[in-house]
C-alpha cells in the first residue's frame, strides 16, 4: 500500500542504520499480516463483498472541537474523481454538519497546478485544495499561492502526525500542508482464483515474480494488468525496482536529480522492468493494449470475468481497494495482496499522499484544515475503505477489513522512516504531468523496451530542464 519512502536528511551512520531496521520491521509486518489475511479471509467478518467504499459515516462531536460557521462558504478542489470523489464528500458533509458551512467540491484537472493557475488567473481560486505531489505543494508556496497553516491545525498535526509527515508539508520550515491521504504503493494485488487454478504461489523476489507470471500464463490466464495510459502508474513501478535493486541512498540522489539518469543504477533498473514490459505474453494486451488502459480499468479487468479475468494480477497501492469495490470481488477472499517482490536485497516500501493546503485565507478554510488534520476526518473516510491515514490516532478498527488493518499498522509503524515518492518530489513537470517527463518516457519504454540508453538520455535531458527551471 504505498507506505515508506523518505525524508531527506543526512544522518549519522546509527541513525541510517536504525531507519533501516525499521524499515526492514515495517516491511516485515506489511508481509507478514498480508499473508494471513490472505490465509484468513475478509477480516473480522463485517465486511461483505462491496463493503468498501459503502460504509455509513461517523456522527457526533468528535475529538476536535470546530468553530460554528453557519454562512460560510468553501471550495475544494482536488484530481480525485469516482469512488474516491464519493468517500471525500462524506467527509467534506461531515464538517457542514458541525459547523454549518457550505462546502462545494471542485473536480480538478491533473497537473492542479496549471488547473489552479488558470482559477488563480481568472481571480477564483478554491478555498482548499488537495495537491498530490511534494512537488506541487513547494510550487504553491513558491508562486505565493498557498497560506500557512494556522495554529488549531497545527496542533492537530503535532498531536496526530509523525514529524516525518509534518515534514513533507514544510517549505522553507514553515508548515504549508497537512498530509490528509497516504498511499503504499508497494502492493501486487491478485486473484485468487487464478492463482489456485494455475497452481501458483505468492512471489518474494522478482525472479520469483516473473517465474510466477510465466505459470499463470501456462495455465491460460494472461499474467499481469498494466495501467499504462495513465504514466504515474509506470513511475510507480519503476520507483520500487529501483529502490529494491540501488537502494535507498541513491534513490534519494535520483530523487534530487544529485546523479543522472544516465547513471548506471538507472541503466540496471530499467533492464529489469525490460524483463516484464519485454514480454509481451505477460502484459494484458500486450503493450499497446497497456497504454490504452486506465489505472481504474486496470485493477477491475483483474477482478472481474469468472476464471478468464483478462489478468492475473495488478501492481498498485492501497487505493486498489475503492476500485476492487465496484466489482463483485471481496478483498481477503477473492482479492489477495502480497508486499512489491524484492530485486536486490529488501523489499521496497514507496508512499506518496495528498495534502492540503489553503489557497483563500479564512476561519473556515483554517478550520477544515483543522478538521483534515484531526483523527475524525480520516476515521470517517477509512470506514469507506480504499483510504490510508498518515495520522497515528485513527483506530486502526477504522479500517474496514484485515488487509487496510494490517497496510494501516505498517504506515503508522515505521514513523519517520519511508521513502516518499519520487515523482512526486520531483518538479511537476517533471514527475507529475500526463503526456510530459518521466510520465511520457516511461511510456515510451513500455512500448519499446528494448531501447534502455535511448529511455535514459530522454529522462535525463527532461529531468534536466525541469529541475533548472
Amino acid at each position: 500500500m504505498r507506505s515508506i519512502p523518505q525524508i531527506r536528511r543526512s544522518p549519522g551512520h546509527s541513525a541510517r542504520r536504525s531507519r533501516g531496521a525499521a524499515r526492514a520491521a515495517a516491511a516485515a509486518v506489511v508481509a507478514g499480516a498480508l499473508t494471513l489475511t490472505a490465509c484468513g479471509g475478509g477480516g473480522d467478518g463485517k465486511s461483505k463483498g462491496g463493503d468498501e467504499g459503502k460504509g455509513t459515516q461517523s456522527g457526533g462531536s468528535g475529538s476536535v472541537t470546530l468553530p460554528r460557521l453557519d454562512g460560510a462558504t468553501l471550495e475544494v478542489a482536488a484530481v480525485w474523481t469516482g469512488p474516491e470523489q464519493a468517500n471525500f464528500k462524506k467527509v467534506l458533509a461531515e464538517f457542514e454538519k458541525r459547523t454549518g458551512a457550505k462546502v462545494t467540491f471542485v473536480p480538478a484537472q491533473d497537473p492542479i497546478i496549471n488547473f489552479l493557475g488558470s482559477k488563480i488567473a481568472g481571480g477564483a481560486p478554491p478555498d482548499v485544495a488537495l495537491l498530490p505531489q511534494v512537488g506541487a505543494v513547494k510550487q504553491a508556496v513558491d508562486k505565493g499561492w498557498a497560506k500557512p497553516v494556522g495554529p488549531d491545525a497545527q496542533a492537530q498535526l503535532t498531536k496526530n502526525y509523525a514529524q516525518g509527515w509534518q515534514d513533507l508539508g514544510k517549505v522553507g520550515g514553515k508548515q504549508y500542508a497537512v498530509y490528509y491521504k497516504a498511499a503504499n504503493k508497494s502492493l501486487v494485488w491478485y486473484n485468487a482464483k487464478v492463482f489456485e487454478n494455475a497452481g501458483a504461489k505468492e512471489p518474494g523476489t522478482w525472479k520469483e515474480f516473473l517465474a510466477t507470471a510465466h505459470t499463470i500464463y501456462d495455465s491460460g490466464v494472461t499474467p499481469v494488468s498494466v495501467g499504462g495510459a495513465d504514466g504515474w502508474t509506470l513511475t510507480d513501478w519503476f520507483e520500487n525496482v529501483y529502490l529494491s535493486q540501488a537502494g535507498p541512498e541513491k534513490y534519494d540522489q535520483l530523487a534530487q536529480h544529485k546523479i543522472k539518469w544516465t547513471d548506471p543504477s538507472v541503466k540496471d533498473a530499467l533492464t529489469t522492468l525490460a524483463q516484464l514490459w519485454g514480454d509481451k505474453s505477460l502484459i494484458a494486451g500486450g503493450p499497446d493494449g497497456a497504454l490504452q488502459t486506465e489505472f481504474p480499468a486496470s485493477v477491475t479487468q483483474t477482478f472481474t470475468g469468472g476464471d478468464q479475468p483478462k489478468a492475473g494480477m495488478v501492481f498498485e497501492g492501497d487505493f486498489v481497494g475503492v476500485n476492487i469495490a465496484e466489482t463483485k470481488a471481496r478483498i481477503g477472499t477473492d482479492a489477495k495482496v502480497f508486499p512489491f517482490p524484492s530485486v536486490g536485497d529488501k523489499a521496497p516500501v514507496v508512499s506518496g499522499g495528498d495534502a492540503a493546503v489553503v489557497l483563500k485565507d479564512s476561519k473556515a478554510a483554517q478550520a477544515l484544515l483543522t478538521f483534515l488534520a484531526s483523527p475524525d476526518a480520516a476515521t470517517i473516510q477509512a470506514k469507506l475503505g480504499g483510504y490510508l491515514s498518515p495520522n497515528k490516532n485513527v483506530p486502526e478498527s477504522a479500517y474496514p477489513n484485515a488487509v487496510q488493518r494490517a497496510i494501516a499498522k505498517a504506515l503508522i509503524a515505521a514513523g519517520d522512516d519511508f521513502r516518499f515518492d519520487m515523482s512526486d518530489q520531483a518538479p511537476q513537470a517533471f514527475g507529475g504531468t500526463p503526456g510530459k517527463g518521466e510520465w511520457k518516457d516511461l511510456q515510451d519504454f513500455l512500448k519499446n523496451p528494448k531501447d534502455v540508453a535511448g529511455t535514459q538520455a530522454k529522462l535525463e535531458s527532461d529531468a534536466a530542464a525541469a529541475y533548472k527551471g
